[in-house]
């Protein structure tokens, strides 16, 4: 009796492991990006393409909808997405028939959709079981005329409509009558940037407002404890400091007043870079989440992706969102949690820059940038036959958990959301580089894995890791990232010393933070707030020992800390540091 209880408890415990590493994600979310679906849009080459998400809990289910997908996606467990195919729009609405910036909202048993229009004859649709295609027309025109909409139903009753997406307009809201679905009384002008003061407003990659103003887009708002929570986008989605900030009322059309910590939802480094245009959204066991936009912008500007982060509100109602280690595999809680306590399964990066060896290459896309942590480089092969490979040494045996597999799109020839698209491949692991154990046989796969997500039931040991073609889509075998996560042998870094923030009288907007090189540490993750204790801003940084931090308001003192991390894990974090 005694033998066989504790086959049942290591039964249990094996089991409850195997399911903690299955329930786990990774950013870029892994599901069939369509192509980009405008000609005028691919100069420098056909790519997938989509941005300014939403995620809608509705029946226990989550929808997620985004721009230009010909459909959406619903999940029951925000892990797995399944692909509804549908079109929208009449031909008559778009040349592309196709949402673009969609909004959504529950009414009571039903939900609602609509994309970005600037005309009045733009329909708005309704489901109760989206699950499938059965949609039908709520509204045959809207009257609104509303480009990046965002719904709100308040808990009298009330439904408000926000909108706008301009580098010269504000962000609109007003009332919608709940039985008519059509706008009433007057659109008022809720919020305006102000870049002169807020610095992660200024346009351009290094936030100097370079060749254009900057755009306010995205609208979208959440109520908590009484308050209203006003989110927009800024300052353009091509850059890595593209993020959401929010504005705070006692009433959903104003006045709003600039909450404290801004953006709340950034992340200008590490591989998925950006975090702006998105939606905060409660799961089903009542957390806090953000859905955002990804840039990737190597092809066109508008080359981007999805990526979902813990996000909640702290003791002072301020909203926050959790970006560090942001595209590390991430636990997917199935109760309650505290947002404020990572969701970050610990499991380290562990071939960064590390050697590569590969069955070809073409052109520049030399094998290196395959595990050199920037998505929007890449490594190609030759061609796209079966047997070109690619492989990664990790330096040192070690304990793997999950491989992320992330494809790029060079000479894909597809235009729009095809049906039909699958990627096929072998992983294997090997501890000396000669004799190899099949690790993930897709061989069989029929489904479209752009960035394919791999949580290991059981961790292997392992040196070596590789990745051989069987099919592709389209275009030829090229890898952004193949990532493998896990744990090294070795020491974690020390303390980083010598962390200064210089922030000089010229640019109060700007610190130029400085550190001494740790010498075992792959990178660096800094953290800054408002307060010692709301530290919620995160910077992760590679292969340098400074950073310029763009993202401070004038008139406002920072704080700053910083911790090294390496493939064995994560050092200490410094004191915190004020700067004036």
């Amino acid at each position: 009796m005694r033998k066989r209880l504790v086959l049942l408890v290591l039964l249990f415990i094996y089991c409850y492991a195997a399911g903690a590493q299955q329930r786990t994600y990774c950013n870029p979310i892994n599901i069939d990006y369509g192509f980009c679906p405008i000609p005028n849009f691919t100069t420098q080459g056909k790519h997938r393409a989509t941005a300014d998400p939403v995620i809608t809990l509705f029946k226990g289910d989550y929808y997620l909808f985004s721009t230009n997908q010909w459909g959406y996606w619903w999940s029951s467990d925000m892990l797995q997405w399944t692909f509804v195919p549908r079109k929208f729009l009449k031909p008559w609405h778009h040349v592309y028939d196709e949402l673009c910036a969609p909004a959504t909202v529950v009414l009571g048993d039903t939900l609602l959709v609509i994309g970005s229009t600037y005309t009045t004859n733009f329909p708005l649709w309704m489901s109760q079981h989206p699950r499938t295609d059965t949609w039908k027309e709520a509204v045959d025109s809207f009257k609104a005329g509303a480009w990046d909409p965002a719904f709100f139903a308040d808990d009298d009753g009330r439904l408000y409509l926000y909108h706008g997406s301009s580098n010269t307009y504000p962000i609109y809201g007003r009332e919608v009558d709940r039985k008519t679905l059509q706008p009433i009384g007057e659109r008022k002008d809720l919020i305006r940037l102000h870049d002169d003061i807020h610095g992660w407003e200024r346009f351009g990659e290094a936030n100097d407002n370079t060749f254009l103003a900057p755009f306010m887009e995205g609208a979208w708002v959440n109520k908590h404890n009484g308050k209203y929570y006003l989110q927009y986008g800024a300052p353009g989605t091509e850059f890595s400091g593209y993020a959401d900030g929010v504005y705070v009322s006692d009433h959903p059309l104003g006045p709003f007043t600039y909450q404290a910590h801004n953006p709340f939802s950034y992340k200008p480094g590490g591989f998925a870079k950006g975090a702006g245009h998105g939606a905060t959204y409660q799961d089903k066991y009542g957390n806090w989440w953000h859905v955002s936009t990804v840039a990737i912008c190597v092809k066109n500007n508008f080359e981007r992706r999805i990526g979902i982060w813990p996000a909640g509100f702290d003791k002072d109602d301020l909203l926050f969102c959790n970006t560090a280690y942001g595209d590390y595999p991430h636990y997917m809680p199935d109760a309650a949690a505290d947002p404020s306590n990572s969701l970050f399964t610990g499991w380290m990066l562990l071939n960064y820059n590390k050697p590569v060896q590969v069955s070809s290459t073409y052109g520049g896309y030399t094998a290196n940038q395959a595990v050199d942590e920037d998505i929007k480089t890449y490594w190609c092969a030759a061609t796209d036959n079966k047997g070109e490979w690619l492989q990664s040494d990790l330096g040192a045996l070690s304990t793997v958990h999950a491989i992320q597999i992330n494809y790029a799109d060079q000479d894909a020839t597809i235009m729009g959301k095809q049906p039909g698209l699958y990627h096929q491949y072998k992983l294997y692991s090997s501890v000396d580089g000669k004799k190899w154990q099949l690790l993930t046989d897709k061989s069989r796969n029929h489904t479209d894995v752009p960035h394919d997500y791999i949580a290991l039931s059981t961790p292997v040991k392992a040196r070596y890791i590789r990745l051989e073609n069987i099919h592709m889509p389209t275009g030829k075998f090229a890898i952004s990232g193949l990532r493998v996560f896990g744990y090294g042998k070795g020491q974690k870094p020390d303390t980083v010393r010598e962390f200064i923030a210089l922030r000089g009288d010229s640019e109060r907007r700007n610190a130029w933070l400085k550190w001494k090189t740790v010498d075992n540490a792959t990178g660096y993750t800094i953290y800054s707030g408002i307060a010692p204790d709301k530290l919620y801003t995160s910077v992760m940084v590679y292969g340098a020992n400074e950073y310029y931090f763009r993202a401070m308001d004038k008139g406002k003192p920072y704080y700053f800390c910083i911790e090294a991390f390496n493939e064995n894990g994560i050092g200490k974090r410094t004191a915190v540091i004020k700067a004036e």
